[in-house]
């Protein structure tokens, strides 16, 4: 991301960074962030090396069972997997404070890192942030728990810099029901989106707030596409018809994003890439490319960036963390992917459908 690189500049749609720091706490955690550390799989330095030039920072509430076996997303998709249907909801008052910790904790981030990374709310300060070469840094909630049935908190979380929110996790919630994280399955698992569910979509287009459907069910992103106006986006989804887990999306569901003008995100976790499901980090970088490359027949090329799911899941072994993505950038130009369609999958699309979604 040097500024006398030639480097394309990557915006990707989703990362856990802000968790695995909340999770550490304290001064040393955002100090390692902003000076690289060998823990995590993105940070400034990581940033810089791979030319990850920003992206939406998902803040998230862990569920309290056994701390979700330390890490959100690490759940083998081979094993037993929880039975998040059946546990009671998250208390709205602990979530809250978590997602104000986490946004505290973005704006500290911020301060500290003396103008190497800003958080964004609109389309021209991500454009500034890669004029200036810094990160930008658009905040994000995964799981709408901390949301209140009046809507207040979504006000105020507005005011403080969201611009993203996915109305589920796995778990349900007031909104809806998440898919589980199974394969073989079809996306569609359950029941759509709750009457406050449907509320929701309507005032997160009226406050310009984009709705990530990457884990709500078949029936949930049915219910947002008929009622929503703004661009249907899966910030981090791949493609069923190569990975067949619950998590990834249908040809049907690809094409409804394309139509609309919205953006599906690759995503980079190799229990959704691979055909089996698996957690082998030996899984080769040309799964993500073939990914990449199904969803740009069946959404667009305008309609496919990057979610890479840094922080949140086993990368590939080759890939690793952020400071490996040239090398998928030199598979995708091994692929045949010239410069044009490259830039629209590592930022150009991100900024069109963001642009769109926000009026900015």
């Amino acid at each position: 991301m040097n500024s006398s690189s030639p480097r394309i500049p990557i915006f990707d749609g989703h990362n856990d960074a802000l968790l695995r720091l909340y999770r550490h706490g304290g001064e040393a955690a955002i100090a390692g962030f902003l000076d690289g550390e060998d823990k995590g799989q993105l940070d400034l330095a990581k940033a810089r090396q791979g030319g990850f030039a920003g992206g939406l920072f998902a803040m998230f509430v862990p569920s309290p069972e056994k701390n979700e076996q330390k890490d959100k997303k690490e759940t083998s998709d081979k094993a037993a997997e929880p039975n998040f249907s059946s546990m009671p909801a998250l208390d709205t008052a602990e979530a809250q404070r978590t997602v104000n910790g986490m946004v505290s904790l973005a704006y500290g981030i911020e301060r500290q890192a003396e103008g190497r990374l800003r958080i964004c709310r609109s389309t021209a300060d991500i454009e500034r942030c890669f004029a200036d070469d810094a990160m930008a840094a658009v905040l994000h909630i995964e799981g709408a728990e901390a949301i209140d049935a009046d809507f207040q908190m979504l006000d105020v979380l507005h005011a403080a810099g969201l611009r993203s929110l996915g109305p589920v996790w796995r778990r349900p919630n007031a909104f809806g029901e998440g898919v589980p994280f199974r394969l073989p399955s079809s996306p569609d698992t359950g029941p759509g989106l709750t009457d406050l569910g449907k509320a929701l979509v309507g005032a997160c287009n009226r406050l310009k707030i984009l709705i990530d459907l990457s884990h709500l069910n078949e029936r949930g992103f049915w219910d947002v596409a008929e009622l929503s106006d703004a661009p249907l986006v899966a910030t981090h989804s791949n493609a069923h018809a190569l990975s067949p887990h619950s998590r990834n999306l249908t040809d049907q569901q690809l094409a409804a994003i394309g139509r609309s003008g919205g953006l599906v995100g690759v995503n980079f976790a190799v229990s959704f890439l691979r055909p089996d499901g698996g957690r082998d980090r030996n899984t080769p970088l040309e799964l993500i490319v073939r990914h990449a490359e199904y969803m740009l027949e069946h959404a667009g090329d305008d309609n496919v960036g990057f979610g890479s799911d840094f922080d949140g899941a086993p990368m590939p072994a080759e890939l690793g963390n952020a400071s490996g993505l040239p090398k998928l950038i030199e598979a995708l130009r091994g692929r045949g992917f010239g410069h044009e369609m490259i830039e629209k999958l590592c930022f150009r699309n991100w900024l069109r459908v963001l642009r769109r979604t926000w009026g900015a």
